[in-house]
């Protein structure tokens, strides 16, 4: 194979881009080029009999959406009613995900020498959602592997 025209060797000096999210107390970072759109609180509409991650659908521009509660998917505690949150429109498979999150920061683009292995330290849940970590001044920005994220079958639901 010419690496010239290796897509993964030609990025191992790009900078990575990630809009950073935050859920809960946590940043995480979704990978620019995985995220279609981010839009403010918009109405969610309950699908019964969904998994508990599924917060609903949403309609975009005409399109429905699959909701995910961030907070549900990662095992935290759910927001208060009443306080706000943004979603973040990713893809995977030719099918429109809206990762609802409690705030969408900045695009930020990190040095991949910067980028760090999961620690073993983290739980093992999260782990799995997670493709490594960067830490930021003051904090760690926990990467999400958005394929990983939405592969809702894996999903334990014991508590």
């Amino acid at each position: 194979m010419n690496p010239s025209t290796d897509a993964s060797h030609s990025n191992a000096t790009e900078p990575e881009g990630l809009v950073s999210i935050r859920v809960g107390e946590q940043t995480f970072g979704v990978p620019v080029l995985k995220v279609q759109d981010v839009i403010a609180q918009t109405a969610i509409n309950r699908v019964p009999m969904g998994p508990p991650e599924v917060a609903g659908s949403l309609n975009l521009r005409g399109r429905i959406v699959t909701a995910i509660d961030m907070r549900r998917r990662l095992r935290m505690a759910d927001r208060a009613p009443g306080d706000s949150f943004m979603s973040v429109i990713v893809e995977r498979t030719g099918e429109l995900y809206a990762l609802i999150v409690d705030d969408v920061g900045d695009v930020l683009w990190l040095a991949p020498t910067e980028h760090e292995p999961t620690p073993v330290t983290l739980s093992a849940h999260w782990r799995s959602v997670c493709s490594g970590l960067y830490r930021l001044e003051g904090e760690l920005l926990l990467v999400v592997d958005v394929d990983q994220l939405l592969n809702l079958g894996s999903v334990a639901h014991a508590a």
